[in-house]
């Protein structure tokens, strides 16, 4: 069942995707609200299972790890979804496994430093036993509804 939320709500998540660290303070003026109904409100969201927790946003580029691509990933008919994600998530480039419907079986988004890291990412994929096709897709740019 689906939480009931207004658009006051709606723009305190806005907010606080945007920043996750923005104060009840700062918030108050832009939803038109005193601090503690602000609070009130951000800490119902959180009892209800709206909001999940806070996270931080990086900059991967600076880290190195400069290049984002998607692979797809089929899988021998036998491989449980448990085992899809598991093999996959084990490796620390991998920063997202979808599971879906068709074939592929698996879509999973990457960060690596480089096209030569690329590639001994894809190689471990089709090493593993698992994985009968893959195909990569390079990320050129991205836009999010959470960022």
């Amino acid at each position: 069942m689906a939480a009931e939320i207004d658009e006051t709500d709606r723009l305190l998540l806005r907010l606080l995707r945007a920043d996750g660290r923005r104060t009840y303070s700062e918030m108050a003026p832009e939803v038109g609200l005193s601090v503690a109904a602000v609070k009130r409100r951000v800490d119902r969201l959180r009892d209800i299972g709206i909001i999940t927790g806070f996270t931080v946003q990086v900059d991967y580029a600076r880290l190195g790890w400069g290049i984002e691509a998607f692979i797809e990933l089929s899988f021998l008919g036998s491989t449980t979804v448990d085992a899809m994600v598991d093999s996959a998530s084990a490796m620390p480039e991998v920063q997202a496994v979808h599971t879906i419907a068709g074939d592929p079986d698996a879509l999973v988004l990457l960060r690596v430093r480089d096209i030569a890291h690329l590639q001994q990412v894809i190689d471990a994929f089709r090493r593993g036993g698992k994985v009968t096709s893959t195909k990569t897709l390079m990320v050129l740019g991205s836009w999010s509804r959470d960022s």
